[in-house]
């Protein structure tokens, strides 16, 4: 029987973990760049499910339950309405499909992925141990 709460001990080569941190550097490298890019696509999908959501509801109005209307100081009005469930059918709202990464947490990881990659460049050893590789795997 396995004996519980001790870690596996294996060796592991370390040129391959090199190798993976290296692509684990560039993915965050080019995550972090395309970020930006990926927010503008989505608030473009998102303004265009809000009109289709709006056309829809606004095609239902007659069954509006709770109406409010409001009359703001600029003179803007603001009307308020629930839909009953099922009269409506909403088509599927876009998602985000990507992570987005602060300035602090991509120099932070981005510094200690380069740093793991240069010390282990300097080890002479071919293979590296499960304690070591632990330090690192949230970066594979």
């Amino acid at each position: 029987m396995a004996r519980r709460n001790q870690g596996i001990n294996v060796k592991v080569p370390r040129v391959k973990v090199i190798k993976a941190l290296e692509q684990s550097l560039v993915k965050l490298e080019n995550n972090y760049k395309n970020q930006e890019a990926e927010e503008n696509k989505y608030k473009l999908a998102y303004d265009k499910w809000e009109k289709q959501v709006t056309k829809l509801a606004t095609a239902k109005f007659s069954k509006a339950e709770n109406l409010k209307v409001n009359v703001r100081w600029n003179g803007a009005v603001n009307v308020d309405f629930d839909l009953p469930a099922g009269v409506v059918k909403l088509p599927e709202a876009p998602t985000r499909k990507y992570e987005s990464i602060s300035d602090y947490q991509y120099t932070g990881d981005k510094e200690e992925i380069e740093n793991a990659i240069r010390v282990l460049k300097m080890c002479d050893d071919e293979l590296i141990s499960t304690a070591t590789y632990g330090g690192i795997t949230k970066y594979l």
